[in-house]
């Protein structure tokens, strides 16, 4: 007897397969293009070449004006890696302050921190370079990694926040019977248990910091701290003639990272998004 349920349920996969393989196909052809001659590239739309080479990765990896892929690799991962850790201490201690202390005007500050989620980057960026600039800190990585350890991404302590909310304020009231001090219990018992949406604020924060364009382009001029964006960015010429398989190789290289810290803290990111602001 035919099982009409399970091939019904079969056939109802079919527009999620065909959509799915719609969205990648732009990421399928950037990694198939960057293995082809530069004469093959848009000659042929297929996703399959004619003729293999990898010419492109060494051609890109050598960089320009001396200076290698590898050197703004290192420059991406320093960058990164300084924003992840400032987003994770100064946001979690801000979110353990709005969910857990009482202090004056709590409300309102929290308030106006949630305001400043509704801003555009663009809104704040004049002011921000003007400030940068005064403290002369223009071409350097301080106005890319400095504001992460002041706690400015209202996002992540709001996620914390929702996060710790859903934490019984019974644990608190122990630890403080038992002596322990908030620091104590910001330390011991809040930060343990927030692993998963500290995990979520690190995946967040990589990602976006690594795919960080503007910001990098407006405030890095010197070559020598291009990050892999920017790098990019300098194979392209429009005009002249530019090296199209040297600049996708590259572009191929580029996702290997984000792609590698998705997939190896997959089951904790989904932890983080599933259980924030449940009780």
């Amino acid at each position: 007897m035919v099982n009409h349920a399970k091939y019904g349920q079969a056939f109802k996969h079919v527009p999620i397969i065909v959509l799915g393989l719609l969205m990648i196909y732009p990421v399928l052809w950037l990694v198939s293009s960057s293995f082809k001659p530069n004469q093959l590239i848009f000659s042929e739309p297929g996703l399959w070449p004619s003729a293999f080479t990898l010419d492109n990765y060494v051609n890109g990896w050598r960089g320009f004006q001396g200076i290698s892929f590898s050197r703004f690799f290192a420059n991406s991962f320093a960058i990164s890696v300084l924003s992840v850790l400032g987003n994770v201490i100064t946001c979690s201690l801000a979110a353990f302050a709005f969910a857990r202390l009482t202090f004056k005007f709590s409300k309102i500050w929290f308030a106006l921190m949630l305001v400043t989620i509704m801003l555009p980057y663009h809104v704040t960026l004049v002011p921000q370079y003007v400030i940068f600039n005064e403290l002369q800190w223009i071409n350097t990585y301080y106005p890319l990694v400095l504001p992460k350890w002041l706690a400015t991404d209202s996002f992540f302590i709001l996620l914390m926040v929702q996060f710790i909310r859903g934490i019984p304020r019974e644990l608190d009231e122990s630890a403080t019977i038992d002596g322990c001090s908030q620091k104590q219990i910001y330390f011991r018992m809040i930060l343990p248990l927030l692993v998963p949406a500290l995990i979520t604020t690190s995946i967040f924060t990589f990602i976006w910091t690594w795919d960080d364009f503007f910001s990098q382009m407006i405030y890095l001029s010197d070559i020598r701290l291009f990050t892999v964006q920017l790098g990019i960015r300098a194979l392209f010429d429009p005009s002249g003639s530019s090296d199209w398989g040297a600049l996708l190789a590259m572009s191929t290289l580029s996702l290997l990272p984000i792609t590698a810290v998705f997939l190896a803290f997959q089951r904790y990111f989904l932890e983080g998004i599933a259980t924030t602001g449940l009780k």
